[in-house]
């Protein structure tokens, strides 16, 4: 058994890495551009499933870590021209704390109530953000550029080109997806399933239940940092405009579409983020037609399917297993 959960890690990072190594090849320049955002913001829902999945905690204030991990990374690079590496690691770190202290009074919440506390968190980041803006290269400790002169966030050289940061990119997303899949496989793991059955169970499995679920979030929080600061690297800067409470949501929205349970959905979910508004764009359709279909795949996963897209992937190829099994026993 835990050779098969050691094979299914590995295959997983594989298959993001080959999909990394083939996408410049197969992409123009848009679509590399594209596709790189669609990773970053993997990243930040790789969290979101973290919490929902495991836990069945809906945090609505995802897209606000990634947006606090972005601003930290944005600052280290501007300020100290720290390594990009470091930069990644402390903006999910950063995240990881606030996650983890915004987590703290809505621990006592469930459902909707925790789901309203962390909207309105993600309502007061892009009120504050809206306000102060994301570092630009400028002086003092907002490191805010007045005029036109704004820097670009340095990128590691050997991924400078858009390409090597698309594959760089993806690197960082197997490496999240694979420390949440340790979680699931240790003390943490098996924590969080005894948690989510209930909370008196897990008290009396003697489970801090606190402490479990503070790691949780702040787990989601780094993912959201490291999605933030490969998301600033992307760009090169951040607008605090494209930071509103209700990408939050959407975030929420498209983790369940593309499958809370597997790692795959959260490959999927940013893909519905970014590729999709972007192919109806080239098609000449304007790109919020999106939000309208994916409400409806979000009433079709409710109702039908609780396992996203992903899940009904998986249960397709098996239902594929059983008829090849069947026709070749009746051969």
């Amino acid at each position: 058994m835990a050779a098969q959960r050691r094979r299914s890690l590995w295959l997983m990072v594989a298959l993001v890495l080959l999909l990394a190594a083939l996408l410049p090849w197969l992409a123009n320049a848009y679509w590399v551009k594209t596709l790189t955002s669609a990773l970053a913001l993997s990243t930040a829902v790789a969290g979101v499933a973290l919490l929902y999945g495991q836990l069945g905690l809906v945090s609505l204030c995802q897209y606000a870590l990634l947006g606090a991990g972005g601003w930290v990374a944005l600052r280290v690079s501007h300020g100290w021209h720290w390594p990009f590496e470091l930069c990644v690691l402390a903006g999910g770190l950063s995240a990881a704390l606030v996650g983890m202290l915004a987590g703290l009074p809505a621990l006592r919440l469930k459902g909707l109530y925790l789901a309203l506390v962390t909207l309105m968190m993600a309502g007061g980041f892009q009120v504050l953000i809206t306000a102060i803006g994301f570092p630009d290269g400028g002086p003092g400790w907002l490191g805010r550029m007045m005029g036109s002169e704004r820097l670009l966030m340095a990128r590691p050289g050997w991924a400078s080109g858009d390409g090597a940061y698309l594959a760089y990119s993806a690197a960082w997303l197997a490496a999240v997806l694979a420390l949440i899949e340790l979680h699931r496989r240790t003390q943490a793991g098996r924590s969080w399933a005894l948690i989510r059955r209930g909370e008196a169970a897990a008290l009396g499995a003697g489970v801090n239940v606190l402490l479990y679920q503070t790691w949780a979030f702040g787990l989601a929080g780094f993912c959201a940092g490291v999605g933030g600061a490969l998301l600033a690297g992307a760009v090169g800067q951040l607008d605090g405009r494209g930071f509103g409470a209700s990408d939050s949501v959407m975030v929420f929205a498209l983790t369940v579409v593309g499958g809370a349970y597997h790692w795959g959905g959260a490959l999927v979910a940013g893909l519905l983020l970014r590729a999709v508004p972007s192919l109806l764009t080239d098609w000449g359709v304007n790109g919020f037609v999106a939000q309208m279909v994916f409400g409806a795949a979000l009433l079709h996963a409710l109702i039908t399917a609780p396992g996203g897209v992903i899940g009904q992937i998986q249960d397709a190829l098996g239902a594929l297993g059983r008829w090849r099994l069947q026709r070749g026993g009746t051969a």
